[in-house]
């Protein structure tokens, strides 16, 4: 009687834990479901914004400086709540701009503050390719005197 005793506390203990194991193993799958959905949305948010941001005109220049300051300002606060959030976002935003880069040229009509932050998505922008460059209007010249010089030997 004593043996059934512990071997029916044995298996209810072993039930138990069997059981919380499997508690714990669909939260845990809950919890990766929740993080990919998480992140799927941030990456889609992102790729969102970017098509907003290259297909922006603005119609004065306070208004295209509210713009970029307002996204900057979304961008600091995302990165100060979830790291994995803004670098999702981040990458995403990065391939749209990327893939952007590649079809851009004299067709787009892009305003001056766009490359300013589109340099930080893809480097590509940093130096717009159909911009006109202008050659410097002045000359530099570089004119040196030379004074000669006197030696005493003794």
């Amino acid at each position: 009687m004593k043996t059934i005793k512990i071997l029916f506390a044995l298996f209810f203990l072993g039930t138990v834990t069997h059981l919380q194991a499997q508690q714990t193993a669909v939260k845990a799958e809950a919890n990766v479901n929740a993080y990919a959905e998480k992140m799927s949305y941030y990456e889609k948010r992102g790729a969102e914004d970017a098509q907003f941001e290259l297909a922006f005109v603005a119609k004065t220049k306070a208004e295209e400086k509210a713009f970029w300051k307002e996204q900057k300002a979304y961008e600091k606060q995302l990165k100060a709540k979830n790291r994995k959030a803004y670098r999702a976002y981040i990458a995403s935003k990065k391939e749209v701009y990327a893939e952007h880069y590649n079809h851009c040229d004299a067709h787009c009509h892009h305003d001056a503050g766009f490359y300013t932050y589109a340099g930080y998505y893809y480097y590509g922008y940093d130096n717009p390719r159909y911009q006109r460059s202008y050659a410097p209007s002045s000359v530099n010249t570089r004119i040196s005197v030379g004074t000669p010089s006197l030696r005493l030997g003794l």
